[in-house]
């Protein structure tokens, strides 16, 4: 395999933290309390993504996941350029749910892409894992933002339909 695993799994551990940086950064613009929620709590998700792919990381230059985390968001990532930009001009709640239901989707297939590669069971797992975690976050994403839209949630369709 052409993949350094160990460089991948820090790549891995730097994306969770653009992502968490990207959740913080927008709870902080949103005035809506629950999609202001929603955000807080995909921010303290994608710290623990990091602390997953942390504990199968080998590499010696990450002594402290805490320090690393709490550090300065990495403002050429894509997650953080992406929410900055939207601040910066048409910053909404719609338009960050927006956003997130993008980077959740294309995070989830390259956490699958990634998995698919990897010969080691365990490291296979956690990538695994963070791929469902990945499309689970969209999933409360979606529903946050059809609650702010006022759209019909799915369970309530049959009685709408219905009346």
């Amino acid at each position: 395999m052409g993949i350094d695993i160990q460089e991948a799994i820090k790549r891995s551990i730097q994306t969770e933290k653009n992502a968490m940086n990207f959740y913080q950064l927008g709870a902080q613009q949103m005035k809506d309390s629950a999609a202001r929620r929603t955000f807080e709590i995909l921010a303290n998700e994608e710290r623990e993504h990091a602390s997953q792919f942390y504990k199968i990381y080998k590499g010696t230059d990450i002594p402290s996941l805490d320090e690393f985390l709490n550090g300065l968001a990495d403002n050429e990532s894509s997650w953080i350029i992406t929410i900055s930009r939207s601040i910066a001009s048409d910053f909404t709640e719609k338009k960050a749910l927006e956003l997130a239901m993008e980077k959740e989707k294309n995070l989830e297939e390259a956490l699958r892409a990634t998995a698919a590669k990897m010969d080691d069971p365990e490291i296979k797992a956690v990538y695994e894992l963070n791929a469902n975690e990945t499309l689970h976050h969209y999933e409360m994403i979606e529903a946050e933002y059809a609650r702010l839209m006022g759209m019909v949630h799915e369970s309530d369709m049959d009685t709408f339909v219905r009346e």
